[in-house]
């Protein structure tokens, strides 16, 4: 049986979806409230680290595979550059709030501040993405000393001692 006790595994289960929406919310509104994507990014990829340390790490990596944390990595990336780039072609300045400058919005409303709430979209996913794969690297390799160097290793693979 892999991961920890019925009672961390259990309360995991609660509290999970709980962390994951609080960061969308921080994503949101972190124009509007002290937050933003960075952050929210961050509690997101918090909810997904919370199943590999409770459930372990095959757990999580039936919700988000390694390969789908790599695709969302490169499209929040992109995501951000072609929101930048839409500053050039319908602002005339890169990275211009271009939404702002054309239709203004009321303030401390959620669409208030045009283009930012894009941008914290997009870097969100990007630092969420980016998080939970560190983190599974770190799961799934460990450093070992073989002689007198050392090696990577995956954890299924035990050495004896």
């Amino acid at each position: 049986m892999t991961g920890m006790t019925l009672i961390v595994k259990r309360i995991a289960r609660c509290v999970k979806s709980f962390i994951f929406l609080y960061g969308i919310y921080i994503t949101l509104y972190g124009h509007l409230t002290p937050g933003g994507g960075f952050a929210g990014g961050v509690i997101i990829a918090c909810s997904f680290i919370l199943l590999i340390l409770a459930f372990g790490k095959e757990k999580a990596l039936e919700r988000i595979s390694k390969s789908l944390a790599s695709e969302l990595d490169s499209i929040g990336a992109l995501m951000f550059l072609f929101i930048a780039l839409l500053g050039i072609l319908i602002g005339g300045s890169f990275f211009i709030n271009f939404i702002q400058k054309n239709n203004p919005g009321q303030d401390f409303h959620l669409f208030s501040a045009g283009t930012i709430i894009l941008s914290n979209i997009a870097i969100a996913i990007k630092v969420g993405s980016s998080l939970f794969m560190v983190f599974v690297i770190f799961a799934v390799l460990r450093v070992v000393k073989k002689g007198d160097k050392f090696e990577m290793i995956q954890t299924e693979m035990r050495d004896e001692e």
